[in-house]
């Protein structure tokens, strides 16, 4: 496993750099890094943005500038990456930045609190040797060892020298044409376009639980044309039980409960009570083949209230693992507690930061 001791920390760098220190982007990820700042006495000198989304505008009472502009107050500077992307051509631009500037990508959770650090990796060692020993295949461990200098050092390099493409995931999925699938967090229907891709069209049924109401009408007008006898949906988040929650309805994939948002202000407007579903009662005793976990940082209580189907079904698994701090360890750690008969696969698909990576069980 990476070497955690001998890891520069990137909070303690940028702590003692005598270089400015710009953030590039705006926005919640921003927002984040420039709390974190604060906490760890990390001076920020300015902020800047892509040449297109400059447009006179501030941000944390600094003006938001183009690179060039940037270079030009500041000469040699580090760049702190505060947003995520998957577009190839947004990743080939920060890839640019990083070889004419010191470039990091600070990771700060997408949901809940903590900050994954050296000294957190020190202080959570056992658990994370723990599963990188659980670890299937020497790509896994790769991965794995990349995501872990990523999260401490804050470089990009590690993160895109391990990452594959999705169908790399799906053929560690083998699907074949007559899959019971349960997507948790159905979006508007994206992951079962892509499921239906894989298997040709052919499938035995699709459960789909998805609790943004925007979302969920999205998804049924999409797959209008499939059976509701063979596509059955509910419009509710996956949860340990059945129950009621608020929720924060963003009408995008970051709609989340109100429980993983504490402190932060809320447009009242958005608070919604919805109904939560447990995988069990959601399927009941049908047999269910695979199952998709990207719920926005409930992937611990969905995977509870799936306890029944993996004990009894053990379906394929893929499960998000960056919404919370200590989802890389806990998550894998869970799945293999209700099932020990897994074999784990970790994939991390193009992005940047250290999102979209998945855990694979088979």
């Amino acid at each position: 496993m990476y070497d955690i001791t001998g890891a520069v920390s990137l909070w303690n760098h940028l702590a003692e750099t005598s270089k400015p220190i710009i953030i590039y982007g705006m926005g919640d990820g921003a927002q984040k890094i420039l709390d974190v700042c604060s906490l760890k006495n990390v001076k920020i000198s300015g902020f800047m943005a892509s040449d297109d989304f400059v447009r006179g505008h501030s941000f944390a009472g600094f003006e938001v500038k183009k690179l060039s502009d940037i270079e030009r107050q500041f000469g040699d500077c580090i760049i702190l990456v505060a947003f995520g992307t998957h577009i190839d051509e947004v990743i080939q631009r920060i890839i640019a930045i990083s070889d004419r500037h010191e470039l990091y990508a600070p990771d700060v959770p997408v949901i809940g609190g903590g900050l994954f650090t050296k000294e957190y990796a020190e202080e959570h060692r056992a658990e994370l040797e723990r599963v990188y020993s659980m670890l299937a295949d020497e790509k896994s461990k790769q991965v794995f060892d990349g995501w872990l200098e990523y999260r401490i050092t804050g470089r990009i390099q590690p993160l895109l020298r391990n990452q594959t493409d999705k169908a790399e995931g799906y053929e560690i999925l083998d699907l074949g044409g007559n899959e019971t699938y349960a997507d948790l967090g159905a979006y508007n229907g994206d992951t079962i376009t892509e499921f239906l891709e894989v298997t040709g069209g052919q499938f035995n049924k699709i459960f789909a639980m998805e609790p943004d109401g925007k979302n969920y009408a999205k998804m049924k007008r999409i797959h209008y044309k499939l059976s509701p006898y063979d596509f059955r949906t509910v419009n509710a988040g996956a949860w340990s039980c059945d129950t009621v929650c608020e929720f924060i309805s963003k009408g995008g994939r970051n709609s989340s409960l109100i429980p993983y948002e504490k402190g932060k202000p809320v447009n009242p407007s958005r608070i919604k009570e919805i109904e939560m579903r447990s995988l069990d009662s959601f399927v009941k005793d049908e047999r269910i083949t695979y199952i998709k976990y990207d719920v926005e940082g409930s992937e611990s209580e969905a995977l509870d209230g799936s306890k029944t189907v993996i004990k009894r079904d053990k379906p394929k698994l893929l499960v998000s693992l960056y919404h919370r701090t200590e989802d890389m360890f806990a998550l894998p750690i869970k799945v293999t507690e209700l099932n020990p008969s897994y074999k784990l696969y970790l994939r991390q698909h193009p992005y940047i930061p250290a999102w979209d990576m998945n855990l694979y069980c088979i």
